[in-house]
């Protein structure tokens, strides 16, 4: 399962890059909101520290103007996926942007059949929101079971990204259930490449290496 950052903060970006564990990243109007600076050239700037796609999202109701806010953005990088809202007019922006060979992914998604059709729609992901169905209850791993298995079964190229991460759990289970994809705020990478026993271990070793040096 690949591993995208879900921010569009460069600080944090471009720590979690310098791990060598980013395949991508997605942004939203709201994280791009908490940025100060040019949107444009936040994007552009992420795209080449995490050297993969990087999702950027429209803002317009309509298809049309979905498709022509879509044009604007991929001219800004290569690596630049369209986020479309899972709307019929989402679904349209993403058929005709399809058409045109433009990746898109469709977000805000929260069933299966939510996700069936953004890929008969041509979308290149498609992001179902666990931490949200958890909020009101559902179960997201039986949601994200049920999508992963339904582009299986038809054998559909679209691309699942778990989305709406919330803690290591998580994305630990997209993994189980065979997500493309998880897509991951800094906080959650931090907690998971923390362990209390990693952390008790590597206290051991330093201690015991002082010890002998001292004695040597």
């Amino acid at each position: 399962m690949e591993l995208y950052i879900d921010t569009a903060n460069l600080e944090d970006i471009r720590e979690i890059a310098h791990w060598g564990i980013l395949s991508g990243a997605t942004t939203n109007p709201t994280l791009l909101s908490r940025e100060s600076g040019n949107y444009d050239e936040i994007i552009c700037e992420i795209c080449d520290l995490v050297g993969g796609p990087v999702s950027a999202e429209v803002m317009s109701e309509d298809a049309e103007g979905m498709v022509k806010e879509a044009e604007r953005l991929v001219s800004l990088h290569k690596n630049v996926v369209i986020k479309v809202p899972m709307l019929p007019e989402g679904l349209r922006a993403a058929r005709e942007l399809s058409k045109r060979g433009i990746k898109t992914n469709v977000t805000l998604v929260f069933s299966a059949n939510q996700a069936l059709l953004a890929a008969r729609a041509g979308a290149s992901y498609v992001s179902p929101f666990v931490g949200r169905l958890d909020d009101i209850g559902h179960d997201s791993n039986a949601i994200l079971t049920e999508i992963v298995e339904v582009f299986s079964v038809n054998e559909f190229s679209t691309k699942v990204i778990a989305a709406s991460i919330r803690h290591p759990l998580h994305v630990t289970q997209a993994a189980l259930l065979g997500c493309d994809i998880a897509t991951i705020p800094p906080a959650v990478f931090h907690k998971m490449v923390k362990h209390p026993l990693t952390d008790k271990g590597i206290a051991s070793f330093k201690a015991d290496w002082e010890k002998a040096q001292a004695e040597a």
